[in-house]
């Protein structure tokens, strides 16, 4: 053996190749801003993202509001001689109920839906036709829109008419689209305008211009969704603008609710009252709110405070976080429904995804609106927020019909069936998972060994 032999052999270095070189970690997604907005954006186009959305936002919408209904109501139920949860205990009711006509909305198939849009018009048609009569219907603050249901429950069919408006056009739309019809200026119009126009004349004999105005919106979003041309679409706005013109000056109460807007002094006679308070309300809140339960303006200075300007106490009592997070919740919920309806191959579902999300969004800008003076004072509530269960109850059924049409996206529907499959069925052990006792790893002894 020579020397040269004898050296021990030198292991040569491995030259690495650029496809063995592993990235190092977090390569993929940029690092950053520009990384936090990838993640975020494979985040929000999760087909789950709307069903959680719908679900997660009602659900804190109305807990807020729950919370927000017992502080503004305590002194309005005592100025009353009434006990100061009375307020919050019926909205409690009207909440539970609601909820399980969400889970009823949410569980039932779509032809179940389709099949509820005649009947759910019909007894709206017939219950405002009811209200007229004289023992039956029930005068609110001059508007006639109410019926007593006994002892101190009552219930407004204009608020049910929402909901019956939205399954029936929806269903007669998906309906005229199969059969290609809606490019005819007639099919478009006719019997969905006239319908509609039946409704929101039943509604302002009671007076009730508010619940006309979220009416008139459901019917431009749906002809927008339907593919109304600019010429119709403008036409029919038209009109709408005109009678509604109409409606409000030959009415002296509206016209001093019109002069209201962006008003800083309460007027001659108070009547812009309740909307400089309302402002007042906002501006004392700051930036943090002065706490829960220490409004001011809820004590006999800010008419109803607990329907129609709960956001204003809102304001005050928690301050511009609280009122950017109700903003941003009910911004959640309107992509989510907008994302639902742009999403779907059904038209039926389409067309009533739409009309609930513009329901909700119509009525909630024009209750906003008011409080912060950039709109007259309607009269409508918040949805899911403000007291009032005639309102919740409708709106918390139309919310379980969004999360039924986010479960029924053919994405959304497989992602939940792999969800189920991963579960253990209960009381039953799962087949890959083997149990090692001490028994089962003993051997088999022979016999008379101990």
């Amino acid at each position: 053996m020579t020397a040269r032999s004898a050296r021990p052999a030198q292991s040569r270095p491995v030259r690495r190749t650029p496809a063995t070189v592993r990235p190092p970690r977090g390569s993929r997604t940029p690092g950053g801003p520009r990384g936090l907005h990838a993640r975020a954006r494979r985040a929000w186009d999760r087909p789950l993202t709307a069903y959680y959305l719908i679900l997660g936002g009602s659900l804190l919408i109305t807990v807020l509001g729950l919370v927000m209904v017992y502080s503004a109501s305590q002194i309005k139920a005592l100025q009353s001689g009434l006990a100061p949860s009375y307020f919050f205990r019926k909205q409690l009711l009207a909440a539970v109920l609601g909820g399980g006509l969400m889970l009823l909305g949410a569980r039932m198939p779509v032809r179940r839906h389709r099949a509820l849009a005649y009947p759910l018009l019909a007894g709206s048609v017939f219950l405002l036709g009811m209200v007229q009569i004289p023992g039956i219907g029930v005068s609110v603050n001059g508007n006639q829109n109410w019926i007593s249901l006994g002892g101190p429950f009552q219930m407004q069919p204009s608020e049910f008419a929402k909901i019956a408006l939205v399954l029936w056009a929806a269903d007669l739309l998906a309906r005229k689209q199969e059969k290609k019809l809606l490019t005819q200026w007639k099919h478009l119009l006719v019997p969905l305008t006239p319908v509609t126009f039946l409704l929101l004349g039943l509604i302002m004999l009671g007076g009730d211009m508010g619940t006309t105005i979220i009416l008139t919106a459901i019917l431009f979003g749906l002809l927008w969704l339907a593919g109304a041309p600019t010429r119709l679409f403008s036409g029919v706005l038209g009109a709408a603008t005109v009678l509604g013109a109409l409606l409000i000056k030959t009415s002296a109460h509206r016209m001093s609710r019109l002069a209201c807007i962006a008003a800083t002094d309460p007027g001659p006679g108070d009547q812009c009252w309740q909307a400089v308070h309302g402002i007042y309300a906002l501006a004392s809140g700051g930036l943090f709110g002065s706490g829960l339960g220490a409004s001011m303006e809820k004590w006999g200075e800010l008419p109803e405070p607990h329907t129609d300007f709960i956001f204003a106490i809102t304001g005050e009592e928690l301050g511009l976080a609280g009122t950017l997070s109700v903003l941003a919740l009910f911004a959640a919920l309107g992509y989510a429904g907008i994302r639902v309806a742009g999403r779907t191959e059904d038209p039926f579902v389409r067309y009533a995804a739409g009309g609930v999300t513009t329901w909700i969004m119509a009525q909630a800008v024009i209750n906003m609106g008011a409080v912060l003076g950039l709109l007259p004072i309607a009269g409508v509530p918040l949805p899911l927020f403000s007291y009032g269960g005639s309102a919740l109850l409708p709106t918390m059924f139309a919310v379980g019909l969004l999360i039924a049409f986010a479960r029924d996206e053919p994405a959304a529907r497989a992602t939940l069936a792999a969800l189920a499959k991963r579960k253990p069925v209960f009381g039953r052990r799962p087949a890959r998972l083997r149990w090692k006792t001490m028994r089962r790893r003993l051997k088999k002894r022979p016999s008379g060994e101990r």
